[in-house]
């Protein structure tokens, strides 16, 4: 088994259980983001207390609607975007191994290459799963129409893609926190750069945090255009693409309407980033350590 596809299965595996556990947190945060009506908007409800009126008004399986697609879709995203991250990664520390020798750089991969490598893993992503995404969306609203054909399962695809940012900048923070983690317990305890399970859910953590609070305006027009358009009565609500959907978002809720429900985002992001990287981690020691000893009592059957 490669080790690309290791990574994938480690991040399917860690997405689906950080999904399971902050997933009535998204479904209030998608409801906030998709919130137009600016009266409604204005009325301060916290997180808690929004749940607690779509448990009564709606029921427990409210706050859940919308989990079968949303595992799936979570377990592909994760899949798929931790296969080619370990690809694109392999071969930039390559390039950086290569220049080394050549005299150019100390052999370990930039910023700037980390954030290329992140990037292209998400590009990858968003272009083969942004389809169930749209499925999710509507699910957790109450509302799944067909009302574009075949396209309107990209709708949102453009911001998504911009998005693409966001697990960028997770990413190359977390691999420089993560260096320089490895680099100064190599200097403490001669040479050994382990590094435990509640280190790595920190380092998930911070990294996303930086990345949720830079990006977060662009998830909410995403979820603006992949929810049910009006297309009848009032305008306002009605977005026939990425800068129709940010003009009107300014200029009837104000800058306002880009942060609803950041806190809940805030939350639910940074405690499923840091789920997910340190099962994904874990996931990925055992499967190398389950190999290493497959591959010795194999060779040892064979020599007797």
């Amino acid at each position: 088994m490669s080790d690309a596809l290791i990574n994938g299965l480690a991040g399917a595996g860690g997405g689906i259980i950080a999904q399971l556990i902050t997933y009535p947190l998204q479904s209030v945060n998608t409801r906030q983001q998709t919130e137009r009506d600016v009266k409604k908007a204005k009325r301060k409800h916290g997180t808690l207390e929004q749940m607690c009126q779509v448990v009564k008004n709606e029921g427990w399986g409210r706050l859940y609607s919308g989990l079968a697609p949303s595992i799936v879709g979570t377990a592909c995203s994760q899949g798929v975007y931790y296969y080619f991250y370990k690809i694109f990664r392999d071969r930039a520390e390559a390039i950086a191994r290569e220049n080394k020798r050549n005299g150019i750089g100390d052999g370990s991969v930039g910023m700037l290459s980390s954030l290329m490598v992140a990037a292209l893993a998400g590009c990858t992503n968003v272009l083969l799963t942004n389809p169930i995404w749209v499925v999710v969306t509507r699910m957790q609203i109450q509302e799944l129409y067909d009302e574009a054909g075949i396209q309107g399962f990209w709708k949102g695809v453009f911001p998504t893609l911009i998005m693409v940012s966001n697990p960028s900048m997770q990413f190359m923070l977390y691999e420089t926190m993560l260096k320089k983690l490895k680099k100064k317990r190599a200097l403490v305890k001669q040479g050994d750069t382990g590094v435990t399970a509640l280190e790595i859910f920190l380092l998930g953590a911070l990294a996303k945090l930086g990345a949720t609070v830079v990006t977060y305006p662009l998830l909410v027009v995403k979820s603006r255009l992949q929810a049910k358009q009006t297309t009848t009565g009032d305008k306002r609500h009605h977005y026939e693409g990425t800068l129709d959907a940010i003009l009107k978002m300014i200029r009837y809720e104000g800058l306002h309407g880009f942060y609803k429900g950041m806190s809940t985002k805030i939350v639910q992001s940074v405690l499923a980033a840091a789920v997910l990287f340190m099962i994904k981690e874990e996931l990925v020691r055992g499967a190398r350590m389950l190999l290493t000893k497959g591959g010795t009592s194999t060779g040892r059957t064979r020599a007797a």
